[in-house]
């Protein structure tokens, strides 16, 4: 009691009147005290803005971020000139003087590399795609390939913060946060936001920052899986304690809060409890979707060897679809190692070994379940690759530099368009010259699919109301069905 007299004794006329502005907050708490899900906390299902603005076309995300910056030229963009003009040097009129990092901006040469593996046509649409991508190649009639995204940003740290925040400087909320924010969960006992990462990919590094929730309520945040005993950190019971121990405690803490709360209508005290609960569910929960015991060996056998491997690509790509099947909101998975500056045809035919059988056999699985419909299925990285090698140029290898100029993503399912292909870059891929698509265009799409006007979803910070795609970004209609 004598803390909280010590918080009453800072109180005053502004904060009294923060408190009551507070009021709606301060009301809901005091009726979940009462009642609801569970005494003291907030009502996990509801977002900010109480409905969508409009009827989305998704119900939730899977976002596969393949993280390092995979080279579209030797994947998804083929340019048969770039293979033809293979050693000559890059013209100056394609260039055009833009800049370039400083790991190959002192090359006294800029030779032009053709991509050393072939394309072909595949499906109905007769999309191109290279021979190290088989199992994306038989679902091509099922994706939407954008050819002409680009970025501002050169370097990864501030590219992937770039794409998963809408800013290059961190501390802003991450895209899953802002849906979190804005439209709530649709399973209680789950987060609306859970992140999987590859184990022993390698590559840059990852920041818990890029699934952080920036200067929205922390119960927002992303809550990261594991492989291996605890899935979740922090998540069991200290030893000596049981379940109805940890329920005794969480009915006596939220009580204090409450106290905590109506002293000081601090929202972020709702925040907190709201985690302690979550955390309580998932006890349950957990455990649960991450028992692929009664997956049929069929499913293994569809997303490959390394489905049965926990903390693999593959098998966070099915602990995806467990997670879908369970309505998550925002499921991202990272990828890391697709930063090859050089040894490039052996690192890249590595990275798409680990990833093209799994990225397909989820597009598949959450078809033939019903899924995709109302999942939208994201595949890409934070920039592209250039069209020349940077360091020495050899008959079977090269490396690529980054390249924000142009590169390749693609997207399944939740409401775009199947078997298409929106952009086009230069015959040397160099320069989009149709239909440009900036990162904030991106996000504002993604908005838009699960119903949300990118301009109206803001949270006021430091005087002012930002967004995810602050200050700018136009959804991009022609892709969606």
């Amino acid at each position: 009691m004598k803390e909280l007299e010590s918080i009453a004794q800072h109180m005053n006329r502004r904060r009294f009147l923060s408190q009551t502005s507070l009021g709606l907050g301060a009301a809901a708490l005091s009726t979940l005290l009462g009642g609801g899900v569970r005494a003291g906390t907030p009502d996990p299902h509801l977002g900010i803005l109480g409905n969508p603005h409009f009827l989305p076309k998704a119900k939730r995300i899977i976002y596969l971020f393949q993280s390092g910056g995979p080279s579209q030229l030797e994947t998804f963009d083929y340019k048969p000139k770039l293979e033809h003009m293979h050693g000559e040097e890059l013209p100056d009129s394609v260039r055009k003087g833009q800049r370039l990092t400083g790991m190959s901006a002192d090359q006294s040469s800029l030779p032009l590399a053709g991509s050393h593996f072939t394309f072909a046509q595949h499906g109905q649409t007769g999309s191109w795609v290279s021979e190290l991508m088989p199992h994306t190649a038989k679902i091509v009639d099922e994706l939407c390939f954008i050819r002409s995204m680009h970025t501002d940003a050169i370097n990864h740290d501030p590219a992937i913060t770039f794409f998963q925040t809408g800013s290059q400087q961190p501390g802003r909320p991450s895209i899953g946060a802002w849906l979190s924010y804005g439209l709530g969960s649709d399973n209680e006992n789950l987060p609306a936001f859970i992140v999987l990462v590859s184990k022993n990919a390698g590559g840059q590094p990852l920041y818990a920052r890029l699934w952080g929730n920036g200067f929205l309520p922390s119960m927002h945040q992303g809550v990261q899986f594991r492989s291996g005993k605890d899935p979740v950190l922090f998540l069991k019971n200290p030893e000596g304690f049981d379940h109805h121990d940890r329920r005794q405690m969480l009915d006596y803490l939220g009580k204090l809060h409450k106290l905590q709360f109506d002293t000081l209508g601090d929202p972020e005290i709702t925040s907190r409890i709201a985690q302690y609960e979550m955390a309580y569910r998932m006890q349950t929960s957990v455990p649960e979707v991450m028992d692929l015991s009664n997956e049929p060996d069929w499913v293994f056998d569809l997303y490959g060897p390394d489905a049965r491997d926990p903390g693999t690509y593959a098998a966070n790509c099915l602990l995806a679809r467990r997670l879908a099947e369970r309505d998550v909101k925002f499921i991202q998975l990272y990828h890391q190692g697709w930063d090859q500056h050089g040894n490039l045809p052996a690192g890249i035919q590595n990275q798409c070994n680990a990833t093209d059988q799994a990225s397909a056999a989820l597009v598949m699985d959450l078809k033939q379940r019903g899924l995709l419909e109302d999942t939208l299925v994201v595949w890409g990285g934070e920039f592209g690759r250039t069209n020349y090698s940077q360091g020495k140029l050899t008959k079977n290898d090269y490396g690529r530099d980054h390249h924000p100029r142009c590169f390749t993503m693609w997207m399944a399912g939740g409401g775009v368009k199947k078997g298409f292909t929106y952009g086009e870059t230069d015959e040397l891929g160099y320069n989009i010259i149709k239909d440009p698509v900036h990162v904030h265009d991106f996000q504002a799409t993604l908005l838009y699919l699960l119903g949300i006007d990118h301009e109206r979803l803001t949270f006021k910070h430091q005087g002012r109301r930002y967004r995810l795609t602050d200050v700018h970004g136009h959804i991009v209609k022609s892709i969606i069905a």
